[in-house]
């Protein structure tokens, strides 16, 4: 049975996965002749693709593991889904035109999306195989 967090990351996940395509084929045309715009918006897109597979994966596999190794990749998927608001939502109101109300929300993301890859790191290695 799926518990209600990984139902949470999977949604976000598909969300992030549309909206990664749906921000890359707009940077293609609608951003046409604006290469600074574009390359704001693909990066953005290309980052929230891939985390958004990484939930999946996630959900997947943090069932099948315990102890400490669970805990640090449930918070390695929260840090994911954070990261990749603050970082590649950031990257999108830039590229996309707009102004930010505070500084430093990419590079806090980007930080948050490296904390969750290492804390996902540390998991493997301490988890432990549930039957």
């Amino acid at each position: 049975m799926m518990k209600p967090v990984d139902r949470i990351w999977l949604f976000f996940a598909a969300l992030s996965g549309a909206m990664a395509v749906a921000a890359g084929a707009y940077a293609s045309h609608g951003l046409a002749g604006d290469a600074r715009a574009q390359e704001l918006v693909r990066m953005a897109a290309q980052h929230q693709m891939w985390h958004g597979l990484a939930l999946v994966a996630l959900a997947a596999l943090v069932r099948r593991v315990g102890g400490a190794g669970r805990l640090l990749m449930r918070v390695a998927g929260w840090l994911f889904i954070a990261g990749t608001i603050l970082f590649s939502g950031t990257l999108y109101v830039l590229g996309l035109g707009g102004s930010l109300p505070i500084g430093m929300t990419a590079p806090t993301g980007g930080t948050t999306l490296i904390t969750g890859w290492l804390l996902l790191a540390i998991g493997a290695l301490v988890a432990r195989a549930e039957r």
